[in-house]
């Protein structure tokens, strides 16, 4: 989304995708507008959408239903997220999306994922920017918010290793203490929170289990009131509430936002 506007803007142009999944297995994905009922978007910048670049903001025009995933984790600009604008930045691009989705019930802003990490032994985490964040996401009408703790994959600890980044995995019980906090100042500002795959979690009150694809939202939010698929799709982890849907995103591409936590990136 945020480096490949011209690829996304051609195969909606083009009403169909050659997708390349991580096996190396290739599949062709429909995309003409009738047999779409939600084009999802995920990113950490949607200045390529607001600006129509490659005619991508055009191009989306045709289809009924836009959601977006915005995630803004406060470390943006970071040596962390070095590639990713940083959180003033990001907001910055709030009013523009929820124009452009045509309400801020079709935005979830991810502050996902929460992570701790030591520098000269002090143990720091980016917890607090939360706070920071939320008055700013009420105020335009933002009312889901999703999260999880970081989870440290073979891929991930390797990179970390490499750069020196000396990441800390906290127990459960610190990890549901985070949540708890989190938890308040989401109830402070009349937002729901949703924890991505991680059950543990949303047995804290205050938080339920996400369903980052959500059949039954996007049938209530449809301009027609559609309804869409909402049994699980089978292909997610096991505590993924995720219902159906269809993946157009490529492994032959590498996001440079370059991220060290990333579990998905090959190339950093």
């Amino acid at each position: 989304m945020a480096f490949f506007p011209g690829w996304l803007s051609k195969v909606l142009n083009e009403e169909r995708a050659r997708v390349v999944g991580p096996s190396g297995h290739t599949y062709t994905v429909d995309l003409n507008p009738e047999a779409v009922h939600t084009v999802v978007l995920w990113s950490k910048n949607f200045s390529n959408l607001i600006e129509d670049k490659d005619g991508l903001r055009t191009a989306l025009q045709k289809y009924d239903q836009l959601y977006l995933h915005f995630t803004i984790t406060g470390l943006g600009g970071t040596f962390i997220e070095k590639g990713v604008p940083p959180p003033l930045a990001a907001l910055s691009q709030l009013d523009s999306l929820i124009e452009i989705s045509g309400t801020p019930k079709r935005i979830s802003v991810r502050f996902d994922p929460v992570l701790y990490w030591k520098e000269d032994e002090e143990v720091k985490t980016n917890l607090s920017s939360f706070k920071k964040l939320a008055p700013e996401l009420a105020a335009r009408g933002i009312e889901n918010i999703r999260f999880s703790l970081a989870q440290w994959y073979g891929k991930a600890v390797k990179r970390a290793a490499k750069y020196g980044f000396n990441y800390v995995d906290p127990s459960e019980e610190e990890k549901k203490k985070a949540a708890r906090s989190l938890s308040q100042e989401a109830k402070r500002w009349k937002m729901c929170l949703y924890a991505c795959s991680q059950d543990f979690l949303s047995k804290i009150p205050g938080i339920q289990p996400s369903s980052c694809i959500d059949g039954f939202l996007l049938s209530r939010l449809h301009q027609s009131q559609e309804e869409v698929s909402t049994r699980k799709d089978r292909s997610q982890r096991a505590e993924c509430r995720c219902t159906e849907s269809i993946d157009i995103g490529s492994y032959t591409q590498s996001c440079p936002h370059s991220c060290l936590y990333c579990y998905a990136n090959p190339r950093i």
